[in-house]
């Protein structure tokens, strides 16, 4: 049985909004543990009772992380769509409504591999699990709205979900989201089981 949620003052659930915070604003590289501490209003000494590393610290963060972010994309397309079949390119307007956040710094799970090379690293797999559980998502909403060969399609729209994040931050402009989406309209469009014509009855005599 999983344990139950920690209250949301305790001690860790303030180390985590801080360091989560500071996490996406400024890097996990360049944030140190003191800062964290400082942050919190925790003791050091209940800093490292509740991670005894920077790295459990990250783990826990990014395994959180991805929890709220992979629920708060299904709860938004649910919202924005009530058909099925259009809940896969409301993704892209769920996106566009982050991308205009004032606090939208990019996707702290590609950051996060990126500043975590090691593959080895636990923050490296979960960053790397979450964009799989997202991507398993994605196929769920494409095959519940009948779309040929859902599995291929996920992954393409996880990299368009991946370009317009990283070209959203670039540009500064909720943009990107749109343009992502006219790609997988037509990736769509591409995908629709072709409606094959009934071969007509050999006439009597013919060859």
């Amino acid at each position: 049985m999983p344990a139950a949620p920690a209250p949301a003052d305790s001690p860790r659930e303030r180390i985590l909004r801080a360091a989560s915070a500071l996490f996406y604003a400024q890097g996990i590289h360049s944030v140190g543990v003191d800062l964290i501490i400082a942050r919190s209003g925790v003791a050091k000494a209940s800093f490292y009772k509740h991670f005894p590393s920077k790295s459990d610290l990250v783990a826990a963060i990014l395994t959180q992380r991805g929890e709220d972010w992979r629920r708060w994309l299904a709860q938004a397309v649910e919202r924005l769509c009530e058909r099925p079949q259009d809940r896969p390119l409301a993704v892209f307007d769920a996106l566009a409504e982050r991308f205009g956040r004032d606090d939208f710094r990019g996707c702290l799970f590609i950051n996060s591999m990126v500043e975590l090379a090691d593959r080895s690293h636990a923050g490296h797999f979960i960053a790397d699990d979450h964009k799989r559980r997202v991507t398993e998502y994605l196929r769920g909403l494409l095959a519940e709205a009948g779309v040929d060969r859902a599995p291929l399609l996920a992954e393409q729209w996880m990299l368009l979900v991946d370009g317009a994040i990283v070209t959203a931050l670039r540009t500064g402009s909720a943009a990107p989201a749109a343009s992502a989406q006219a790609i997988a309209a037509m990736l769509l469009q591409q995908a629709q089981p072709v409606v094959r014509r009934r071969r007509k009855p050999a006439q009597p005599g013919g060859a």
